[in-house]
């Protein structure tokens, strides 16, 4: 099963989590993409609520764009999980600091609060250690929001897929589906 956590401000609909769905779909594979509260510790007890209903019965595997990439890392960590992680957040708490206010969802423009006990949260999750486990690393150097350097530094073990231009929402990520399942050692069918 693969767990797919979207991004800051983002859903379980959005444009990667529908293609990687209908990806896994057509090959037979349980996927899973919730929409998740924006409030950190509230995103992460839904996610270690998955993990622990999940994990006793068949093998979850995790993949994280931008702010879900951190979550991911956090996760996989703690459960010692395999995560693939595209354009990850690497100190959210300090690149959305740009955010503080009332910020809108991407689903329907809504808008939410966004404070600094929200940054607190996020640092508390911090690894001080790069993970041991195993980690996909996928980023496109024209991201426009993170920087792509800080995430290789931060998992120097990982396999890294590094492709020049592209953007932040990783352009073509499509044409990597098939190296995720690989990577998370699933069958296709």
């Amino acid at each position: 099963m693969i767990i797919y956590i979207h991004g800051f401000g983002s859903h379980g609909d959005g444009s990667k989590a529908r293609a990687l769905r209908r990806y896994c779909q057509e090959h037979a594979i349980r996927f899973i993409a919730p929409s998740l509260s924006t409030i950190p510790d509230l995103a992460i007890r839904t996610l270690e609520e998955l993990i622990e209903s999940f994990q006793p019965v068949e093998k979850v595997c995790l993949a994280g764009s931008s702010l879900g990439g951190y979550y991911a890392m956090f996760l996989s960590q703690k459960y010692n999980l395999p995560c693939v992680l595209i354009n990850p957040a690497i100190h959210p708490y300090i690149t959305l600091e740009r955010s503080l206010g009332f910020p809108s969802n991407f689903y329907d423009q809504s808008t939410y609060e966004w404070n600094r006990a929200h940054l607190d949260m996020l640092k508390r999750l911090e690894l001080n250690e790069p993970s041991k486990n195993k980690c996909l690393l996928l980023l496109q150097t024209g991201d426009e929001l993170l920087d792509y350097t800080e995430a290789v530094s931060k998992l120097p073990d990982a396999e890294t897929i590094v492709e020049e231009g592209g953007n932040h929402g990783f352009e073509g990520i499509e044409r990597h589906f098939g190296n995720i399942i690989e990577f998370f050692g699933m069958r296709i069918n």
